[in-house]
């Protein structure tokens, strides 16, 4: 039987040769279906311009067929909804936020911030 873990583990191997965090914990993959020796995934991509589509499939089918079990992996490109930065896992905004990529400001309280809250009020005199 595969395990879900053992291939996140092998998705987290193939990475996206723009940003240097894995695919996984970029937040690209969707979804996983394990159906006994079949895997599927569903996965978009950081742009649906990328000229490597079809090596990160490749790449991604490549890991998951050797998984243990995996007699058979299928990669699906969807692009709805469409990826952005705050989809990363923990560790991929960490990574993200180390190379100087936004992934979402909130204040101490959780709240999102906005440019709104740091301009000021039209009423107040300059």
């Amino acid at each position: 039987m595969v395990k879900r873990d053992a291939v996140v583990e092998a998705l987290r191997e193939v990475h996206d040769p723009e940003i240097p965090v894995n695919v996984y914990d970029l937040g690209l993959v969707y979804e996983i279906d394990l159906e006994d020796s079949a895997v599927e995934v569903e996965m978009t991509l950081t742009s649906p311009t990328c000229p490597i589509a079809g090596q990160m499939v490749n790449r991604a089918e490549a890991a998951v067929e050797a998984v243990e079990g995996v007699e058979m992996a299928t990669v699906e490109l969807v692009w709805d909804p469409p990826w952005s930065p705050e989809m990363a896992t923990d560790e991929g905004r960490m990574q993200l936020a180390a190379m100087g990529i936004s992934v979402g400001d909130s204040d101490a309280d959780g709240s999102e911030r906005s440019d709104a809250d740091t301009s000021p009020d039209a009423d107040t005199p300059f």
